[in-house]
This record gives C-alpha cells, structure tokens and sequence, in this order.
C-alpha cells in the first residue's frame, strides 16, 4: 500500500506527472462536451478544498454530496479529501422515507448539491443538522432563493486549509444500496480507499494512460487516481438497464476507451443491441461488471461485442469490502457456468491476495470474537466473512448494525458481508446468495442462486428468483421473469407448465407478467422481498 495522508494525493501525484492529459471529458447541461485536464482537476478540487474551509468546514466535518456525475462532482469529490471533509454520499433513488433517514443518521455539518436537491431538502426537511449550504449550478438567483451559497461565492470565498490529513481519518461516508433493508452507512478511512486503489490496478493491471468509459459514477471516482481519463457517457445512471447502446457505440467510436465499468443490466442491454449486428467494441480490452451476478448467457453474448483477447472480469465485494475475490469470463464460459446451471451457486473466483476469507457457520445473531467452532470445512455452505486493509470496520451512527456484522479473530477484523456461499477444492469462492433471503423449510435452509440455477440456465426464462410464502407450511416459490418479454397469458401458463418439477421441493412455478423488481444502483439485484409479496398475493388469487 501506498501510505498517503490523502487518497487526493494520487491525483496530486498525477497533475505532477501528467498535467496535461486528460482526466475527465463529459457533457454539460446543453450536451456540449466538457473537458478538464490533470492538472485543471487538481486546480478545481484545491479550490473547492479552500472554499470548504472558508465556509467554516474544519476536518472532520461531514458534507452532504448531492451532485450528479460532472466535472463539478470530480472536483467537490477530491476537493473533499484534499480538506479532510467528509462526503455523505446516498443513493437518490432509494426512496424518500430511507433518504432522509439516512441523511439525519449521518448528522452532516453542510448540503453541497444541485438546485433540485435543495428544493427536495427544503420540502421534505432533509438534513436539518446542515447549518452550510451550497447550490452547485442553476445561477446565483437560484441558489440564493434555496437559501444557499452558489457555487461560484462558495469558491471564491477560499481559505487554505490547516493540519493534515492521516491515513486514519475518516475519507467518506457511503451508503448501502439497501436491497435487502435500510440503507447503512459505511465509515471510509483514507487507507481503505488507498488499498482499493491499489488493489484494482494489481487486480487488472490497469495502467497511466488508460481511457475509462464508467457507467457507475463511484467506480468513476477511482480513474483520477489511476490515471486513467474518464470519459462519461449520456446517460442515466440511476437506470442502467435503460442505457442507449447506439450512445454507448457512439462513446467507445469517438474517444477509443480501453476499460468500461457497467452492471450485469447494462452488459445486457448492449450486448442484447451490438451482438445481433455483429457489433464490436474494437478499442475495449477489459470489462469490469459487478452489483450482481453475471449470467453465462449474458458474458458469452458480450464477448462477442469484444476484439480477440478482451477479457470481462466479475469482481465480488460489496459496500464495505471491495474486491474481494474476481473472476473472468473465460473460466466461468469453460468450467464454472456449467456447474451454475446444475445448482452449484455462482463462482466470483480466487480472493484477492490482500483478502482474507472466512466461511463460518450462518447465524443471525451478533458475534464478537471468533470461536473455532464457527468454521465450516471446504464444500459446506456459511456466511462469507473477509478482513483485509480495503475493508470497512463500521457503520456510521450505527453501533448495533456494527456489532452484527463485525467479528474480530486473531487481532483481525471481519467484515460479515450476510451473503452465503463456500469454498471449492480449488480455493475458489461460490456465492449462493444473501443470508437474508434463505427460504426457511423443515427440511433445511435453501439459498437463492443456488435453487435457482437450473432455472435461470434455461431458454426462456431471463431471470428467477427464489421466495418463501408463509402457509401452513413454508411454501417454496420460484418466480420468473421470461426471456420474451410479449409473452402472453397462454404462453406465461405454458412455461409455467414447463417448468414445473425442473428441482424438486419446488412447490410453485410462478411466471410473471412484469419485470422483476431491482435495486436502483445497478438495476441488476432483485427485490426477492417484493416478489414474496407478490408471490402471495397471487398464490392467493388461485386459490392455493
């Protein structure tokens, strides 16, 4: 690991050593493109660092960042750490009731965004605790009649910060999608973000000079401090699944990009346009996808979108520990998908070397210390636990979410992720889902991307997803969403049919009409707790 006070300081490092290049392009509210070089992101996140402390921020303090992916978010995010304030940074999509819920855990000293987010403040009485506010955009009348600084007196206003910042300090607040329950908001130290940093460019070998096109802005984050430029597509990113191939292609054409981040959803819906018509993404020689897992269907329909030796890559992590084991499509399309389809799980690969991993017993109540009697040996399905300098120790504001999911063993502290899964012969991690959404039978526990795999590795359906309905006996459920998205009444009736004593102690085959429901971060976990609902309702509907 690098050991700098700042992770800011590798984008320091690279204005020194790359000033000219480019570090980011994207395109302004009008669709102009928008261009800041190495040197002018470094200029840009200095000033926001002093306008921090001229606003009377001291380090330590904690910062609302509502800002959509821009230049103006690159130079808040740096600027941030550059001045040892801490962003608070939420999905805005995770609904209205768990936003502010989270925004008044995080206790934030100032509201830093655009016009939008502070009228949605004003209305829906969003972090009361922020005495400072800052409009980013929409002119000094507008953010004047919001009640806050515009952007531009916010930087003008700039005093040079003080002290310095340790590898200690906290770095960030990031919140949990909340897929499977409020939202938790993970404490990033300076050192977790630096060993990130450096475990993503060992990981993939990622080198200065790369071109990035990112469909996730917070893997966007990590460019500057790679050195690679980032080029941001239009689009939505709160709904990548409804991403404009035509666009992407148009990005990938005009600007060469040698990496692209993007959610299972959204290598779907390109791979779905490009490969029909022999489409190829000719400068694009490594994928990286995570937020869920990548169906051998879909890596096997992007390859083909690919030049001779690319490589798509399917990191395992989540909020607070990340990358902990990867994969490449080339061992799951030769060995690993084979098994998926007959209900082994999902293989997410070798962890990674600065990864240590522990399967243990699944258990629901909150453990401090480990006991060997917790282990489960190679084969057997526990709860995934993984230490290492790139994972988070706790929860802001959140002490009891904190000790259920943090266990300490041999001076070392383990992160529980809640998901479920094992470990193979050949030192391999298998995924089988999250502990949460095990259906609970007399017979014993099933797990979700196991029982399912025979499903989703069939023809017609595109997805499935495992649920339990409370009966008189736990009902085992199997909802899917179909391939063929015309599927009528008759056909839904017949692939049902179909499906029906595909895995035994299936109870119900249910079909749905409309999409599964799915986070909004990546549009690629799905709302199994939803569909449960669902899933009763209709059991209901049919009299069974």
């Amino acid at each position: 690991m690098s050991r700098l006070g700042s992770v800011a300081e590798h984008l320091t490092k690279m204005a020194a050593e790359r000033p000219e290049a480019l570090a980011i392009v994207c395109h302004d509210r009008r669709g102009s493109r928008e261009r800041l070089t190495y040197r002018a992101l470094e200029e840009g996140a200095r000033a926001v660092a002093r306008g921090l402390r001229g606003a009377g921020l001291e380090r330590g303090a904690r910062a609302v960042l509502m800002v959509p992916p821009s230049l103006e978010l690159f130079q808040l995010v740096f600027g941030f750490f550059h001045a040892g304030v801490v962003p608070v940074m939420v999905d805005p999509g995770m609904g209205t009731a768990s936003l502010k819920t989270c925004l008044a855990r995080a206790e934030p000293h100032a509201f830093v965004g655009v016009p939008r987010a502070h009228l949605a403040r004003r209305v829906l009485g969003w972090a009361p605790s922020a005495a400072t506010s800052v409009v980013v955009g929409g002119g000094a009348l507008a953010a004047r009649a919001l009640g806050g600084m515009p952007f531009a007196d916010f930087l003008a206003r700039g005093v040079a910060p003080t002290g310095a910042t340790s590898p200690d300090d906290e770095a960030a607040i990031l919140f949990t999608s909340g897929s499977t329950g409020i939202p938790k908001g993970a404490v990033y130290r300076h050192r977790n973000f630096d060993a990130q940093v450096e475990a993503i460019r060992a990981l993939y070998d990622i080198a200065p000079g790369e071109i990035d096109l990112p469909t996730f802005p917070l893997f966007a984050l990590f460019d500057p401090a790679l050195g690679m430029t980032t080029v941001l597509p239009e689009m939505d990113y709160t709904r990548p699944a409804s991403v404009d191939p035509a666009r992407l292609a148009a990005a990938v054409a005009d600007f060469r990009p040698t990496n692209l981040f993007g959610s299972p959803a959204l290598l779907d819906t390109v791979s779905r346009w490009a490969a029909p018509r022999g489409h190829v993404f000719a400068s694009i020689r490594r994928v990286i996808s995570a937020g869920a897992p990548v169906a051998p269907r879909i890596l096997a329909r992007m390859v083909r979108c690919l030049p001779e030796g690319a490589r798509i890559h399917t990191p395992y992590g989540a909020t607070e520990s990340l990358p902990v084991a990867s994969i490449d499509h080339r061992e799951i399309l030769g060995e690993t998908g084979a098994k998926m389809g007959q209900g082994a799980g999902i293989c997410v690969g070798r962890p990674v070397p600065s990864a240590e991993v522990l399967v243990m017993q699944v258990r629901d109540e909150a453990i401090a210390a480990w006991d060997p009697a917790l282990a489960v040996p190679d084969g057997s399905v526990g709860e995934i636990a993984v230490a290492g300098p790139q994972v988070t120790e706790a929860y802001f504001g959140q002490e009891e979410e904190t000790a259920r999911h943090k266990l300490r063993k041999d001076g070392r502290l383990f992160h529980r992720t809640g998901d479920v899964g094992y470990r193979d012969e050949a030192g391999r991690l298998w995924y089988c889902g999250r502990k949460s959404q095990r259906v609970r039978t007399a017979a014993g526990d099933l797990y979700t991307e196991r029982l399912e795999g025979p499903f989703n590795a069939h023809p017609k359906v595109k997805r499935s997803a495992l649920v339990g309905v409370a009966r008189a006996r736990m009902q085992v459920v199997v909802c899917i969403e179909p391939d063929d998205r015309t599927l009528g009444a008759r056909g839904r009736s017949a692939l049902e049919a179909e499906l029906t004593g595909l895995v035994p102690g299936v109870d119900h085959v249910l079909v749905a009409a409309h999409p599964f429901p799915v986070d909004i971060r990546h549009n690629a976990k799905i709302g199994r707790e939803k569909l449960a609902v669902w899933a009763d309702a209709e059991l209901a509907r049919r009299g069974r």
